[in-house]
C-alpha cells in the first residue's frame, strides 16, 4: 500500500514544531504486514530563511550534517508510526539509539531539495534498525544506518 502524507498529518504523527520539524512532505511510503522492509520517501525544502543559516556560516550557507541525519530521523519515525499503527502522545517518544556508518557527500544549501528515503529494518525489544539516504537531484548526500528506541514516558 502506497500513502502520501501532507503537513497536517505528519504534524499529527511527530512531536517536532518549527524551527525543528525537518519533514514538509511524504511522497510515497509502502506498507505491508510485516513492518520489516517498509519505506518511506520524504522532502524536504532547505530555504534561505532555515534558522541555522544565518551562524552556519554567513559566507556560505550549508545546513548542519546533523540537521540532516535529524530529518532522516524524523522520516524514519513516521515510518515507524504508521507501520505500526501506534500513534506519538505525551506519554511516549522516539529516541536515537544509535548511529552507524554515517557518511556526508556533499554540502546541502539554500534551494535544494532534499529527499529523504529509509527503510525499516529488524526490531525487537523496543528498538528498531533503520537504513536512510538523503538526497539531492538524484545524488546522495548523506547516508547512515540509525537504531531508535521507543519509550514509555
Amino acid at each position: 500500500m502506497s500513502i502520501q502524507m501532507e503537513i497536517k498529518e505528519i504534524i499529527g504523527l511527530l512531536p517536532h514544531r518549527y524551527p525543528f520539524l525537518l519533514i514538509d512532505r511524504v511522497i510515497s511510503m509502502e506498507l505491508d504486514n510485516s513492518i520489516e522492509g517498509n519505506s518511506i520517501v520524504a522532502l524536504k525544502n532547505v530555504t534561505i530563511n532555515e534558522p541555522f543559516f544565518p551562524g552556519h556560516y554567513p559566507h556560505l550557507p550549508v545546513m548542519p550534517g546533523v540537521l540532516i541525519i535529524e530529518a532522516m530521523a524524523q522520516a524514519s519515525a513516521l515510518l515507524w508510526f504508521k507501520s505500526t499503527g501506534i500513534k506519538s502522545n505525551e506519554e511516549s517518544a522516539f529516541y536515537f539509539a544509535g548511529i552507524n556508518n554515517a557518511r556526508f557527500r556533499r554540502p546541502v544549501g539554500p534551494g535544494d531539495q532534499l529527499i529523504i528515503k529509509a527503510t525499516l529494518g529488524r526490531g525487537k525489544r523496543g528498538l528498531f534498525k533503520f537504513s536512510a539516504t538523503a538526497e539531492v537531484d538524484g545524488q546522495i548526500v548523506a547516508e547512515a544506518e540509525m537504531m531508535c528506541a521507543v519509550k514509555a514516558l
